[in-house]
């Protein structure tokens, strides 16, 4: 249900006018109203792009979001979720409005349907729960090993931690409970307690120009116990136990929920859902604060607010909407100059708590912040594809692609989760990891829709120009070793320089090659060079997969080092398809694999190549009973083994 704060009542318009540029106003004086979706779908369209641009950008116009601002022409998150108008046709009132895009919006009734008809108990249990939690401290919960530390340090309590079996015989609200610790507060917690910057960017990024009912009240598609398939409101005439009207309706809302329904449909709007557009935001905002589980806060957002169609109180396209807005206003409130000092400080107090209560670094903080095996959300693979149908649920892509011109300020997003990349690298990271174009919802102004996180959080999608990277070993935590862990394309050329580590873990097809000049590139997969020349020229390359590590095209070493796990029963460590020349001052740095060692006595094949010229300067085994003797051919090098 939305939030009534700052709320007044609601006037429909049924005549509006349309200005020269083809924007929508009101007429006769009224100032509130609903929009007229045919002109608004035609502002939206390529006729009308130029007149866009007349609004200044999400980011700087995010303080328009007001109940009082309820057109595309005042309000920015309106614009921003104009992608809806194209679907749905706005109706004089809160039950008349119709679909534009029916074969969608039926999908998407027909999804709500199969998927509340089959909840189990246990499910509809945790929908109660999430529905009537906190959005901010049900986002804790993808802090993993660091969750309740992050509750005591914040003092963040609930008083919902589980749900009734049935109906309950009155409506439940969160609150303090009665035996919480001296200054606990519910959310993201207490402002003077260990983590209060922390809670207070929370509650500044879901601050009072994020709510959802200015576009509640603009677009009115009703929830989804309200209406049939073809997303009509058709009252049976009835009421059920608890006195609610009967919609004829194939939706079933979580018996735990029936009593938390609005009596006043006119002003509980289904699109976009606010409790979603709550999960997101939080879950930016701690992710700002704690990008260490960045990716898995990510996720929870998802995971939480898919509960809400779960429930039976959302539908598919309110859920998407939510997490639209949501991306677009935690960017602005990020990137809001106002808000510079304390998302700095926050970031800076969570890094200091969270060292302090586990004994890490800024190095180790990162790995102990993954070390529970329990943890929920242990698995990427996992949360990648929990998340994956829900960036477009029951939206299919229609039309050729259109490039993605990233919004003005998202790259705020990824401030603190790549800091070593600069404004521009981050917004590339964004735009080549973004979802294609065709999703209609999603291709609203200045398309937020089309962001993927989760997939940003994993850096470049693609490598459409040549990217340099830069970390630094003693800048500690992401600027001192990070993972790229998607399937990275483009013909640019990748080159890493300072003295930090960079792995590359997918299965990746970019073909400018790859250039080392400083500190180690690890390749964590098969094809994580991708094609192209590889040359290393300071610093390390390092194999750092059991599998041995192809390179499309030739290689080149000087002044550098290769370093290679010894493994028993692998092909070689390093395959060259064309030729590899090792210059002066190369090194070749050996170990031996912990779970599969070569044993003294074998041959251990470690570069292959077309054809080798030059020799390593120098060849070092990290063993105290063993040596490595190098065995050089025309096609390559091996080691044989020998007992020291």
């Amino acid at each position: 249900m939305p939030s009534t704060a700052g709320h007044r009542s609601h006037t429909p318009v049924t005549e509006l006018a349309v200005n020269r540029r083809g924007f929508l106003r009101t007429s006769l004086g009224l100032s509130a109203g609903v929009l007229a979706a045919p002109t608004f779908a035609s502002w939206l369209g390529a006729a009308d792009a130029k007149a866009a641009t007349a609004y200044a950008a999400f980011v700087d116009d995010y303080r328009t979001n007001v109940v009082a601002n309820q057109t595309p022409e005042t309000n920015a998150v309106i614009r921003a979720l104009g992608g809806f108008a194209e679907i749905w046709k706005t109706g004089g009132a809160w039950n008349t409005g119709t679909p534009l895009r029916p074969e969608i919006l039926r999908a998407n009734m027909r999804y709500c349907a199969r998927l509340t008809n089959a909840r189990t108990e246990a499910q509809a249990k945790e929908a109660f729960v999430y529905d009537r939690q906190h959005q901010s401290y049900a986002m804790i919960g993808a802090l993993g090993p660091l969750t309740d530390l992050y509750k005591s340090g914040a003092k963040a309590v609930t008083s919902i931690t589980g749900a009734p079996d049935t109906t309950p015989a009155t409506t439940i609200s969160d609150a303090v409970p009665a035996d919480a610790p001296a200054g606990s507060a519910l959310g993201a917690g207490s402002y003077t307690s260990d983590l209060g910057l922390v809670a207070k960017l929370v509650d500044t990024v879901r601050g009072p120009y994020a709510s959802g009912n200015p576009a509640k009240f603009a677009f009115q598609y009703p929830r989804p116990w309200r209406m049939n398939e073809d997303s009509e409101v058709v009252d049976t005439g009835k009421t059920d136990a608890l006195g609610y009207p009967v919609y004829d309706s194939d939706v079933v809302v979580a018996p735990q929920l029936l009593r938390q329904r609005s009596t006043n449909p006119a002003e509980d709007g289904g699109f976009p859902s606010g409790h979603t557009n709550a999960f997101h935001l939080a879950a930016l905002a701690f992710a700002y604060a704690v990008p260490e589980r960045f990716q898995e806060l990510v996720t929870r957002a998802f995971e939480l607010s898919h509960t809400r169609i779960m429930s039976g109180m959302h539908s598919t396209v309110d859920v998407l909407g939510g997490r639209v807005m949501a991306t677009a206003l935690a960017a602005a409130a990020l990137a809001d100059p106002a808000n510079a000092d304390l998302k700095t400080a926050a970031r800076a107090q969570a890094l200091a708590y969270f060292q302090a209560r586990t004994g890490t670094t800024a190095d180790t903080l990162i790995d102990y912040a993954h070390s529970d095996a329990s943890d929920a959300y242990a698995d990427r693979d996992a949360n990648s594809c929990l998340v994956a149908p829900k960036l477009t649920y029951v939206l299919t892509r229609q039309g050729r692609s259109e490039p993605l011109t990233v919004p003005k300020g998202a790259e705020v997003l990824l401030e603190t989760r790549l800091p070593y990349l600069d404004a521009a690298q981050r917004r590339e990271v964004l735009r080549t990891t973004a979802l294609p174009s065709g999703y209609v919802l999603l291709d609203g102004w200045e398309q937020w829709g089309r962001l993927n996180l989760f997939a940003a959080a994993d850096g470049y999608g693609s490598f459409d120009a040549d990217v340099t990277v830069t970390l630094d070993a003693s800048a500690g935590g992401f600027r001192a070793a990070d993972s790229w862990r998607n399937d990275i394309d483009g013909d640019g050329v990748l080159t890493k320089l300072g003295s930090g580590t960079l792995t590359l873990t997918g299965h990746n097809r970019y073909t400018g090659g790859t250039v080392v000049k400083a500190g180690v590139l690890g390749a964590a997969s098969a094809h994580a060079l991708g094609h192209g020349d590889v040359r290393v020229s300071g610093g390390t390359l390092k194999v750092a997969t059991s599998r041995s590590v192809q390179i499309h095209g030739g290689y080149a070493q000087e002044s550098a080092t290769l370093d290679v796990t010894l493994r028993a029963g692998r092909g070689p460590a390093l395959e060259v398809t064309r030729r590899a020349v090792l210059g002066r001052d190369s090194v070749l740095s050996l170990h031996l694999d912990a779970e599969k060692p070569p044993v003294a006595g074998s041959v251990v094949r470690v570069l292959g190549a077309a054809g080798l010229r030059g020799r390593f300067d120098r060849v070092e085994l990290n063993s105290e009973t063993l040596r490595a003797v190098p065995v050089y051919t025309a096609e390559g090098l091996s080691v044989r083994l020998l007992k020291r």
